[in-house]
């Protein structure tokens, strides 16, 4: 297939996210919450924690790069009631990375990744997934590095299982993926995948401002259908 005569599957994300949620309400899981990874995610998991009636919350990533090759992920880390530092062991060892200097990368990151919560979702608190059906969400995965940092920190917290809900991956992250979660949905994964850009017509980059307004747009409507209940709870 010629990559430049593809025609996008989705108009959009929230598109992507409503043809996601029709294969997801099919397993019928047991105590879903849906964890968005932003900024990208969070459309699609709108959709899908709408459908769901499924509390949504944020898995924020943030990578510890190799402080002279940025690129060169050492480990991430990921925020929740307690946030999760997921190293690469190989690549630590290959830098002779020390455990001060890790330590202090993560709290660059982990700064970050308070400041960011604390805008998208203002005195809230994450949502726990002990004992839950975990369903990550993003727009597409290309290389997989992030999603595999969410995984394994969802995996620290004791829920249920783990789910990874995409529109759209390359086929080696689908294999990788598929060893580490118990279940993978995803609705396209071509041979020639080309990148997650080319499935959507509109695939803007989006702002922190659009993904305020999402989250509190979707909050405003759920705590409607709940009759007054949000199903993101506030921070004690």
């Amino acid at each position: 297939m010629n990559l430049f005569s593809r025609q996008p599957l989705f108009d959009d994300r929230a598109t992507a996210g409503q043809a996601l949620a029709d294969e997801i309400v099919k397993r019928r899981y047991s105590q879903p919450v849906v964890y968005a990874l932003p900024r990208g995610g969070v459309p699609v998991a709108i959709e899908v924690a709408r459908r769901l009636n499924a509390p949504l919350d944020l898995l924020l990533v943030r990578k510890i790069g190799v402080p002279w090759q940025p690129e060169l992920a050492a480990g991430a880390v990921v925020d929740g009631e307690q946030p999760d530092l997921v190293l690469n062991d190989d690549i630590v060892r290959a830098a002779g990375l020390t455990e001060a200097e890790i330590a202090s990368l993560a709290r660059t990151q982990l700064t970050e990744i308070e400041r960011r919560r604390a805008q998208y979702l203002p005195d809230r608190a994450p949502i726990s997934a002990r004992g839950r059906t975990a369903i990550l969400v993003d727009d597409g995965v290309a290389t997989g590095a992030s999603m595999e940092a969410a995984i394994a920190a969802i995996r620290k917290r004791s829920p249920l299982r783990v789910v990874v809900a995409v529109p759209v991956a390359s086929r080696s992250a689908i294999v990788t993926l598929n060893g580490l979660v118990d279940e993978v949905i995803c609705l396209a994964a071509p041979e020639d995948f080309g990148g997650v850009g080319a499935f959507y017509r509109d695939f803007h980059q989006l702002s922190d401002s659009e993904v305020v307004a999402l989250l509190a747009g979707y909050a405003s409507s759920s705590a409607v259908s709940h009759g007054g209940a949000e199903t993101i709870p506030a921070k004690k």
